[in-house]
């Protein structure tokens, strides 16, 4: 996604809030030892609190700014990022105060209407340490703190704190707890936990106007994310993040605007690196893009093109292009007399099918990224009408192949290619079978393309096309490969009696893919899209008997197929209309696993649990393998339902931007997903698309530390 500062933003959104807000009026409550009064609003809490009792002996003392945030909203952190401005304070009226310095713990990124912003939300303490003009004296604390609280808006935060250590000794207070925690989420200027920050180059043309970031880590990266602090008139936005195969090492390139007249290169800026609870701070100076970075990247580009061709050639083999296939086989079998030309013209065009469908895929990620919508593969499945648009085509088909409209399907649809009374077809026809494959091929491609699916939709406009171009290149290496070697097809056997049952064959494959297709439509579809479904099938239906009116055969199977159609979209329209009214329930087998929710994964690791999340949808059918070969076996259930593993389950089956979101921050666009959380990896350990029952114990084991 392009992206591009606009420095009103944050005046905008500060004034929205001094207008819609006017201040905060607080409601102070009663102090516990070592802690000023709360004063309280309706979205924030604030009080000051110390971690010690007295001051004897001491020449600091250890303060905290405690926020206690209603949910959806948040405080900034020092460098607040797009729009809005830190908490400070005025310690004016304070009394054997000589100054204070701030700690500020790691933040989080928030994302809205395109303005990246860094804070916190829920509860922070912000660390301060407060040096007495006369140590060991008593200390009193007047602190005037002034904030900005945010969320759809933005409201100002005023209180003032008050807070009195004697001259007694400095004993712990029940805070200083609380305020190690978060001080201990204060990044420091040095390596930590096994993260490095390696080059940092300005790049792109003409002019440099992205940072790229290179980090290291001695341990799998989960979700990294860097925050950078400038001069004033210098802005980053949100990284994309290009993961070795290894997820040793990655590339975070940020948008960058800089005032006019600037430049990248040579300015000195500060990286807070954070990636799970590992984080470290470094000062650092932007370099020029070198010859070997660029190397670097051309390579990894290359093997990447290889990985997504032989992606690609492998899908031919997946079941979900089962329903393609079957018709080119038909159509291959009764090649065994044609021309040289024909052949290839029409194997070329189901190749040009396949390419021009992958390279319409990539045009709307690329438009989806620059209107910074989620983007992900196989998100067409999510859709109620695309699945009923492919239950009717495949529908239509299977009947073909059963015969059911051998001779009354209208001409301009056999010229399709939905017939092939002598295998041939249309040129459009055979462009069409490709175009088919490639929409059918997504729900399995991911233990096969997700790595290259991942690394394109990390990258820029033009590395999207031609990653996607390879794949659909692979996809397409057997037709192109008969195209060029015609007489492949001529040496199948000659079409006879026997493919009268090769086509019932295919056909109830066909139907049986329909079939699949169809219970993916009533998991998602709400009672409109089954009414819309409902009249396209009577229509459907309607059509097809009137043509075949004449024919004994059509007239014997019109009405049984008609009534298997109704009833079946009328049984959609019970469960969806029941859904709506009561909400969907889990099954049986769903029980131990809880819905996702990626905030509540950092509690209970925090309380050295070990999380298991699966990222799934009814339209992945590599998602279903993993179910049925590891995570519903004995062994992996056997640990969920002792209470040793949480097992959290998304499902994105329908459009979510939260999962979409958090697939993103693993660098994956496309499930199944699935990652294990636990005290020996915050950050999560990414699983391979295929699991292995030895993957995930292993992974298991090492999150639990």
């Amino acid at each position: 996604m392009s992206w591009v500062f606009h420095p009103r933003n944050a005046f905008l959104t500060v004034l929205l809030g001094l207008i819609v807000a006017g201040g905060v009026f607080a409601r102070p409550a009663s102090a516990a030892p070592g802690a000023s009064d709360w004063v309280r609003t309706d979205f924030a809490d604030v009080r000051l609190v110390s971690a010690v009792s007295g001051t004897e002996g001491q020449d600091s003392v250890p303060l905290g700014l405690q926020f206690r945030l209603a949910e959806g909203w948040k405080v900034y952190w020092r460098a607040p990022g797009d729009a809005g401005y830190p908490p400070e304070i005025d310690w004016s009226g304070s009394d054997n105060l000589a100054g204070t310095s701030w700690r500020w713990p790691v933040p989080e990124r928030f994302s809205l209407f395109g303005l990246e912003t860094y804070g916190y939300h829920g509860e922070v303490v912000i660390p301060i340490r407060a040096t007495l003009s006369q140590p060991g004296w008593p200390v009193r604390l007047r602190a005037d703190m002034n904030a900005l609280a945010c969320s759809d808006i933005c409201v100002p935060l005023t209180a003032s704190l008050a807070l009195d250590l004697d001259g007694t000794a400095a004993g712990p207070t029940a805070f200083s707890q609380l305020i190690d925690r978060f001080r201990a989420r204060v990044p420091k200027n040095l390596s930590g936990l096994g993260l490095e920050i390696g080059t940092i180059t300005a790049v792109g043309t003409p002019e440099p106007h992205s940072l790229a970031v290179t980090i290291q880590s001695t341990g799998p990266l989960g979700a990294p994310d860097i925050f950078p602090e400038a001069r004033p008139g210098f802005a980053f936005g949100k990284p994309a993040v290009a993961f070795a195969p290894d997820r040793l090492s990655a590339v975070l390139t940020l948008p960058a605007s800089v005032p006019e007249g600037g430049r990248l290169t040579g300015e000195e800026i500060t990286l807070t690196l954070v990636d799970g609870d590992r984080f470290l701070e470094r000062k650092v100076t932007v370099a020029e893009a070198a010859d070997a970075p660029a190397a670097g990247r051309w390579t990894a580009l290359a093997a990447m093109l290889g990985i997504a061709f032989l992606g690609g050639l492998i899908l031919n083999l997946m079941p979900c292009v089962l329903p393609v296939l079957s018709l080119k086989l038909v159509g291959a079998v009764t090649y065994g007399g044609a021309d040289t030309g024909t052949i290839r013209a029409g194997f070329l065009a189901s190749a040009a099918g396949i390419i021009v469908s992958f390279l319409l895929l990539a045009g709307g990620a690329v438009a989806l990224k620059e209107a910074g919508l989620a983007v992900g593969w196989g998100i067409q499945f999510q859709q109620p009408l695309f699945l009923a648009l492919m239950v009717t085509v495949i529908v239509l088909f299977a009947g073909n192949l059963l015969g059911l409209f051998e001779i009354g399907l209208p001409q301009r649809i056999a010229d399709l290619g939905l017939s092939v009374p002598d295998g041939r077809g249309s040129l459009t026809g055979h462009f069409l079978t490709g175009a088919f494959a490639t929409l059918l091929a997504t729900p399995c491609s991911a233990p096969f393309l997700g790595t290259a699916i991942g690394f394109a939709l990390s990258r820029g406009s033009t590395e999207i096309m031609v990653i996607f171009a390879v794949m659909g290149l692979g996809l397409a290496a057997p037709y192109l490969l008969v195209a060029i070697l015609p007489g492949l097809a001529r040496a199948l056997p000659r079409p006879g009696a026997w493919m009268i049952w090769l086509r019932r064959i295919l056909g109830l494959a066909l139907a049986a893919t329909a079939l699949w297709l169809f219970t993916v439509f009533a998991a998602t579809a709400v009672l409109l899209d089954t009414v819309l479904l409902g009249v396209l099938a009577v229509l459907l239906v309607a059509a097809l008997t009137w043509r075949a009116r004449r024919d004994r055969y059509g007239r014997r199977y019109a009405a049984p197929l008609a009534l298997a159609i109704l009833l079946a979209v009328a049984g959609v329209g019970v469960q969806a209309t029941a859904r709506d009214a009561t909400g969907s329930a889990d099954s049986a087998d769903e029980t131990a696993w809880q819905p996702f929710d990626r905030r509540e994964i950092a509690r209970l690791v925090a309380g050295n649990k070990t999380v298991l999340v699966d990222v799934t949808a009814d339209w992945c059918l590599t998602c279903k393998v993993n179910k049925s070969l590891v995570l519903e076996t004995g062994a992996i259930s056997g640990l969920i339902m002792a209470g040793d593993v949480v097992a959290m389950r998304a499902d994105w089956t329908a459009p979510d931007p939260k999962i979409a979101d958090y697939l993103a921050s693993f660098g994956r666009y496309g499930i199944p997903f699935n990652a294990v959380y636990g005290p020996g990896a915050p950050g999560g350990i990414a699983l391979p698309e295929l699991l292995s029952l030895e993957a995930v114990q292993s992974a298991i084991r090492q999150a639990g530390g």
